[in-house]
């Protein structure tokens, strides 16, 4: 089995997404998200008061709104995908905009 690529159109997409919840949800601190994609995943790092940081990864299949989600433990220096404890878990609805929430909370500015 090949990788799964991310078609260009989704891709388009979630950076829309992205930069709409950085202007609605971050226009008042000095945060943002930005997206990276590598195979089939999306990376979502922080820039926060000018420092990057790796906060989630999600795994795609097929759905822009169905991705797996994993989020970045500082104490292993991995993306945990069985990790479901954390404070904004229950922001994790499968869409992007959740992740972008959970991570939030998961790991406040």
């Amino acid at each position: 089995m090949g990788k799964k690529l991310i078609p260009d159109e989704i891709r388009e997409k979630i950076s829309v997404i992205v930069e709409k919840f950085n202007q609605q949800e971050l226009k008042t601190i000095d945060v943002r998200y930005i997206a990276r994609f590598q195979g089939r995943f999306l990376y979502l790092d922080r820039i926060a008061y000018g420092k990057k940081e790796p906060v989630i990864r999600m795994e795609y299949f097929k759905e822009i709104d169905e991705w797996e989600f994993a989020i970045f433990k500082w104490s292993t220096e991995i993306y945990d995908p069985d990790e479901c404890f954390f404070p904004g878990s229950e922001l994790v609805d499968g869409t992007v905009e959740g992740a972008m929430r959970a991570g939030m909370k998961a790991y406040p500015v």
